[in-house]
């Protein structure tokens, strides 16, 4: 099976203009099998209360039939239970859970669409795609911040952009290279098939649910189409100074040499998002002046440090480096920041109050949670950021200790001891932004 994705892929790379008629019988027996095989077993269930372990139990019975629905196109998706996940600002975030067979069929169609469109993105999409990640995305902003003629930087920001994808223009884009009615027709029944909220069914007449596996494919494929196409066939090759784009998921910074090709462009992106159904989050886009130039413009002008921009939990900020030079710094964003601190104030509560934990095992799981937040944070120029994430975390840990009962338990010095017998894992940098 994978040789057969790999081989539309090979086409589809070596084709850029080639319509694909017929990949809807890639989805058989082997590649669901396949996709049960690497799915996660630990994921919360749907609406039908199914497993992967229960599924399992009839498998090859559960795949016929799954097979034979799909050959005579009586598959139809179960709607996806909603639930609302807490943002830091006040506000919710929906999150769809599906049923399990519906998840190997999406990802049995996640595999197509990757193989037929993968080879068609461009290089400035780094979300969702295979080999590649945030870190890599960082390294080619700070690229065009640093060796590019950056003067103004877009900080841009699609307001609900999971739940606004249209429907319509899905199904085009998907066209564009699949004509395959059997993938059509998938494509179509998962963004229909409707939610179930509070025991309430809703219809979905836009948007793909985050947590669909499919969601990300379908996110790039629409981004390809809105934006990326876009600037780089229709904006780059017209503009007389550089400008450069990075892209991930819905999150983008566009870098500009001149302001009045920065201020058209940032003009142009409000219209072409509404034509596609989108529209700018207006109180978090903005275009600033930022790069080699912009910390003494802005010093001459009003006295001021030029103003920063955040992308990807980052703030970036003009500073120099120890040669006096130009460079672009940056620390873990204060929004991301405190949100961790009072997620880990909740957590370290929970293990020492609520469930009554032994406290090397919490420092142990602590531990694990602080090397995993190193390997994301802790990259080139944020020590700081870092240091100062461990200092809250052992204050946290002090606190809660101290509260287990009505004694105090720890004086600072025994907690220092017991820091010396048990240590929390020192700051690291895992990641240059120079790197490969």
């Amino acid at each position: 099976m994978e040789t057969k994705l790999a081989r539309i892929s090979q086409m589809s790379r070596e084709n850029p203009t080639m319509i694909f008629t017929s990949v809807g019988h890639l989805i058989d027996k082997e590649m669901l099998k396949s996709c049960h095989e690497a799915m996660d077993g630990t994921k919360a269930k749907g609406i039908d209360g199914v497993s992967k372990a229960d599924y399992e139990e009839h498998l090859d019975e559960n795949l016929d039939s799954l097979v034979d629905r799909l050959k005579r196109k009586a598959y139809h998706p179960q709607p996806a239970r909603r639930v609302e996940i807490p943002k830091d600002n006040g506000k919710t975030r929906p999150l769809s859970i599906y049923c399990y067979e519906d998840k190997l069929v999406q990802e049995a169609l996640r595999r197509v669409l990757e193989a037929v469109f993968e080879p068609m993105f461009y290089d400035e999409m780094m979300g969702f795609r295979p080999n590649r990640n945030c870190h890599m995305a960082l390294r080619k902003l700070n690229h065009m911040l640093e060796k590019e003629y950056t003067n103004y930087v877009l900080d841009a920001d699609i307001k609900g952009f999971f739940d606004h994808l249209d429907h319509g223009w899905i199904i085009k884009f998907v066209e564009s290279r699949i004509k395959d009615p059997k993938i059509i027709r998938l494509v179509r029944v998962m963004l229909k098939a409707g939610i179930m909220k509070d025991y309430i069914f809703e219809e979905t007449e836009e948007g793909s649910g985050q947590g669909s596996v499919c969601s990300p494919i379908l996110a790039n494929i629409y981004m390809h189409y809105v934006l990326i196409w876009w600037f780089k066939e229709k904006v780059q090759p017209k503009a007389r100074g550089f400008c450069g784009l990075v892209v991930y998921a819905d999150d983008f910074v566009v870098c500009f040499q001149h302001k009045d090709e920065a201020q058209a462009f940032y003009n142009m992106l409000g219209d072409r998002m509404e034509h596609f159904g989108l529209s700018l989050e207006k109180e978090k886009s903005r275009l600033i002046e930022f790069g080699r130039y912009a910390d003494e413009n802005s010093r001459h002008r009003n006295g001021k440090k030029p103003e920063t921009f955040t992308f990807l939990g980052f703030t970036h900020y003009c500073s120099e480096g120890r040669n006096g030079q130009f460079r672009v710094k940056r620390k873990t964003s204060k929004k991301k920041f405190n949100k961790k601190v009072k997620e880990m104030d909740k957590e370290i509560q929970d293990r020492l109050i609520t469930y009554g934990l032994p406290v090397p095992d919490v420092i142990k799981w602590l531990n694990q949670v602080l090397v995993g937040y190193f390997h994301y944070y802790g990259i080139t120029d944020n020590s700081v950021m870092l240091s100062r994430f461990v200092q809250c975390v052992r204050k946290l840990l002090y606190k809660w200790l101290n509260r287990r009962s009505q004694r105090r338990s720890y004086t600072w010095g025994a907690f220092v001891d017991l820091m010396k017998n048990f240590p929390l894992v020192k700051p690291r940098i895992y990641v240059s932004i120079y790197g490969n």
